[in-house]
């Protein structure tokens, strides 16, 4: 079962990594790794934290943007 499981994490990592740009992405994952790994989910908390970070990294681009015009 953990075997699957890390299987299937390891996979949507490489799925959202391959979309995602590394803006945020990198800090997320750190962070979500951090935290996963206390709560003994280490990867899914870096693949969610990736997931936040390049979330919150377009959100600041946009209002960068917004600011310059």
């Amino acid at each position: 079962m953990k075997k699957t499981m890390l299987g299937i994490a390891i996979f949507s990592m490489m799925l959202v990594s391959s979309f995602a740009q590394a803006e945020g992405c990198l800090k997320g994952a750190v962070a979500g790794g951090v935290v996963g790994h206390l709560k003994h989910h280490a990867v899914l908390g870096a693949v969610a934290g990736c997931a936040v970070g390049h979330h919150l990294a377009a959100q600041a681009k946009k209002q960068q943007v917004a600011a310059a015009k």
